[in-house]
């Protein structure tokens, strides 16, 4: 299996063979200056990629897929337990990967929320949770538009 975190000198190469310029430092604070850095760089337009890679870990009992904006690359996991929300069966290995491919955009808004918002694990990775399946999308505003009242 071809090693997803191959480093090469300062920089990191990628599934595909490119190589990306490594964070600093491997820790979360690291990992998220290098995102920050692609914010700065692009402010207005932030493209996530999500490669076709999903799989089964069997170590971690999760489905893994990769996101990728930026210099950012990750691994986001769906641990078995969310799929009982999604499944009206028990999740075995086969179903969960056929649940992700149902609800690959649903988990793949969830995911972007998640980078956004800079929720990482420690290991810079994202973790998809029930949680996070039930939240509904806030409006962008909550300031109410309208006109106000003035005493004449």
């Amino acid at each position: 299996m071809h090693d997803r975190w191959q480093t090469c000198g300062t920089t990191r190469r990628t599934r595909t063979g490119f190589c990306l310029p490594m964070a600093k430092d491997s820790t979360t604070r690291g990992i998220c200056e290098t995102f920050e850095g692609t914010l700065v760089e692009h402010p207005r337009a932030m493209f996530f990629r999500f490669p076709p890679d999903a799989r089964w870990n069997p170590e971690r009992s999760v489905v893994e897929f990769g996101i990728e904006v930026g210099e950012y690359e990750g691994v986001v996991r769906v641990p078995r337990r969310v799929f009982q929300i999604l499944l009206p069966e028990t999740p075995t290995p086969e179903r969960c990967l056929e649940a992700y491919h149902l609800h690959r955009t649903r988990l793949e808004l969830i995911a972007e929320r998640k980078v956004r918002r800079r929720q990482l694990t420690g290991d810079g990775n994202v973790e998809i949770t029930g949680r996070d399946l039930r939240e509904r999308t806030v409006p962008a505003t909550t300031r109410r538009i309208g006109y106000r009242r003035t005493a004449s």
